[in-house]
């Protein structure tokens, strides 16, 4: 199952969010692919979009079970998890009003 979140980021933090992602995506990789496992997901991706009322984060996540991924993410004691809550409370806002139109798997 698709777990999608889409919030505004702060203008004067899209260089912090895109620097942890980064740091996540390179020299901690390794610690971040291991909470996954607690999280019950296959794959997790972020995009940063230029809306026409600022920066905007898109967090992409399949998982087995929605509601076990986020226990698993609020309740984690690995140390990337707290960094990660960390910096997305510096760097995000409100999430962005959506509307889900297409919603198709087996």
């Amino acid at each position: 199952m698709l777990r999608v979140d889409i919030r505004h980021v702060h203008a004067e933090k899209v260089d912090e969010l895109r620097n942890w992602l980064r740091t996540v995506n390179g020299p901690r990789r390794a610690e971040a692919l291991v909470t996954l496992i607690d999280e019950t997901c296959s794959h997790e991706q972020a995009f940063l979009i230029e809306g026409k009322d600022g920066p905007v984060v898109v967090y992409v996540m399949e998982v087995a079970d929605v509601e076990q991924s986020r226990r698993a993410a609020e309740l984690s004691s690995h140390p990337i998890d707290a960094d990660h809550r960390q910096v997305m409370q510096r760097t995000v806002g409100d999430a962005v009003s959506s509307e889900v139109l297409l919603d198709l798997h087996p």
